[in-house]
């Protein structure tokens, strides 16, 4: 599982005629086609529109092979650590205002077997749906306390990735039973009653914000 850590902003370059893509995230320098012009390179998955240089100078350096075309108007540094959660660290880039959620939440915390070919992420009620080709998005919407309690933000790949808490995760099963299945919602919970991290308190608190508590407790009874 990817550390929850805070992200790190980098240290602005300082060697002069330099141009700078705006991201947090590691960064490296590479000497580009103009002699002693320096372009700094996120070591992690970017959106061209945040790069804060032409559209040109991301072509010209993706031909170069110093940046990788990984996504419709995605790059990231070559040489980038790319993890299993990498499919979420585009999503989390993609829509930004997003929070993985449900299937996805599960399988980041291993609280399932299942493996989502999509990535589930939470917006609000108001959110625009978002539009990507990748990756293969299922959109939910939250509202209120529902979308913002419980959200982790872990540091994957240089990208701050929002993720609901194992126990909002196991709640929020419950709540949308009749998308996931109530099995799996039921397995999430007894995997979770298993683990050392378990806390029936906090699962209560996350129950409560998700309205569900009643829903809940007669599982909760039945395998404590």
């Amino acid at each position: 599982m990817a550390a929850f850590v805070p992200l790190i902003p980098p240290t602005p370059l300082t060697a002069q005629g330099s141009t700078m893509l705006r991201n947090v995230g590691i960064l490296v320098q590479v000497p580009t086609k103009r002699s002693g012009d320096l372009t700094a390179i996120p070591s992690r998955v970017f959106r061209a529109r945040d790069a804060g240089v032409p559209r040109v100078v991301l072509t010209r350096l993706t031909k170069e092979g110093k940046l990788e075309h990984v996504g419709r108007g995605l790059y990231r540094e070559p040489r980038g650590k790319v993890t299993e959660h990498h499919t979420l660290v585009e999503a989390a880039v993609r829509v930004p205002h997003a929070v993985v959620c449900l299937l996805s939440a599960l399988r980041f915390h291993k609280l399932t077997t299942q493996s989502p070919h999509e990535v589930w992420m939470a917006i609000g009620i108001k959110a625009r749906k978002p539009k990507t080709d990748w990756p293969p998005l299922r959109i939910v919407r939250f509202s209120g306390p529902a979308l913002s309690f419980g959200v982790e933000r872990h540091a994957i790949e240089g990208v701050e990735v929002p993720v609901t808490s194992r126990e909002k995760t196991v709640t929020d099963c419950f709540k949308y039973r009749n998308k996931i299945g109530l099995d799996v919602a039921v397995e999430a919970l007894r995997d979770y009653l298993r683990s050392r991290r378990r806390s029936v308190d906090m699962l209560m608190e996350a129950a409560a914000a998700s309205r569900v508590t009643k829903v809940m407790r007669p599982y909760l009874e039945a395998l404590a």
